[in-house]
């Protein structure tokens, strides 16, 4: 079985399950509450960071075969 990891990388349900692992990993460690919530920001801030990528991907793609102009910024 073949992982499609565009697709799990741009699922907010994959990132969810992903913080809440190391969330329970870092607990049952004993880290320290304030360490706990800056790694759960990094880790969020990162799946945001692929997410945002791959749909913007998704979209580029799209408007590509539709023969539309690229945006420009």
């Amino acid at each position: 079985m073949k992982i499609n990891w565009k697709q799990k990388l741009s699922s907010r349900k994959f990132w969810a399950a992903v913080v809440a692992w190391i969330t329970s990993l870092l607990t049952a460690f004993n880290i320290a509450e304030n360490t706990v919530a800056q790694i759960i920001i990094i880790i969020s801030g990162i799946g945001s960071l692929c997410v945002y990528m791959l749909a913007e991907s998704l979209t580029d793609k799209a408007r590509a075969s539709n023969g539309e102009p690229e945006e420009k910024e």
